[in-house]
């Protein structure tokens, strides 16, 4: 196992239209949906991550204090490291969501938060069902059975 772990950021853009997400385009998960989302920078924080990745993926402009950090999901299995996500919601931004990177992403689409495609990648799911479920922290991929939520102030 890696020495390491990676810390991703993912954003909820939640509008009346639902919940933003981006089809990916090439690797493993080529035609698959996804939030928004990316590693964080060298030297930067986790707010300012998240509005810099849904500016370059989608092309909008988020202030990192309009972003509510929703769920923390350690994720084993879901790439060749493990995995901290932290993903975050917002209703706030200036712009119109647009694909800005057409070389890793197919499109975008407005999905109803309770009724999300089928092909929709496991890791990034995983975290919209915790958000839907009030559920603050959960674990996947670790050989639990079954896989550790913890609610919101427990």
């Amino acid at each position: 196992m890696p020495d390491r772990h990676l810390i991703d950021v993912h954003v909820l853009l939640l509008s009346d239209a639902g919940l933003l997400l981006t089809r990916r385009r090439g690797g493993g998960f080529n035609g698959m949906w996804h939030l928004p989302s990316g590693k964080l920078d060298a030297g930067e924080d986790a707010l300012t991550a998240a509005a810099r990745e849904a500016g370059e993926e989608v092309g909008v402009l988020i202030d990192p204090a309009d972003l509510d950090h929703v769920h923390t999901l350690h994720v084993n299995g879901s790439g060749p490291e493990p995995r901290l996500g932290l993903f975050f919601a917002t209703a706030r931004w200036i712009g119109e969501p647009a694909n800005r990177e057409p070389d890793k992403c197919f499109g975008i689409g407005w999905f109803d938060l309770h009724a999300l495609p089928a092909d929709l990648i496991d890791y990034p799911g995983a975290g919209i069902t915790a958000y839907r479920e009030g559920v603050s922290f959960s674990v996947k991929g670790w050989n639990r059975e079954p896989d550790t939520a913890v609610t919101a102030g427990t």
